[in-house]
């Protein structure tokens, strides 16, 4: 089942790890080992979490296994624009300003996700500001798309 999990929707995903079928470690650690091996080349993320994730992946799964109440995408691997404050990870808005910001608050987005049950990832490439149709910045090289390399 791992090589489809980058390909379920988050509700089936979160369906699949509240029937036990599969786990929140499982898919994390599926997503980590698919952004090892293409990030490289798409370079989609500018902060990963994988310390944390890894953690709330397996709080995750020990909440599954106690039973109750869930969130509506717990468990689920995500990740978050880096335009998003996010509370102890660097977030740089696509900026080279902000290079080095890590914020001591969660925007109303991010509290959100959390309270969904997600765990979070890590954050990913933005053009600076958000302001362009391209992911495109100072901080690194420019995201890529995944079917087409050559695009942005």
């Amino acid at each position: 089942m791992s090589a489809d999990l980058a390909f379920m929707s988050a509700v089936e995903l979160a369906d699949n790890i509240r029937q036990k079928k599969v786990s929140s470690l499982e898919a994390t650690e599926n997503f980590f080992q698919r952004i090892d091996r293409l990030d490289p080349q798409l370079h989609s993320y500018l902060t990963l979490c994988q310390d944390q994730a890894l953690a709330d992946a397996r709080a995750a799964d020990d909440a599954v296994q106690r039973g109750g109440d869930l969130g509506p995408l717990h468990g689920v691997p995500i990740s978050i624009k880096d335009l998003e404050l996010t509370k102890g990870v660097t977030t740089t808005m696509g900026s080279a300003v902000f290079r080095d910001r890590v914020p001591d608050m969660d925007s109303i987005v991010v509290e959100r996700v959390k309270a969904s049950g997600a765990v979070i990832l890590g954050k990913t490439n933005t053009p600076e500001f958000g302001q362009s149709g391209t992911t495109e910045n100072k901080l690194g090289d420019p995201c890529r798309n995944p079917w087409n390399t050559e695009r942005t």
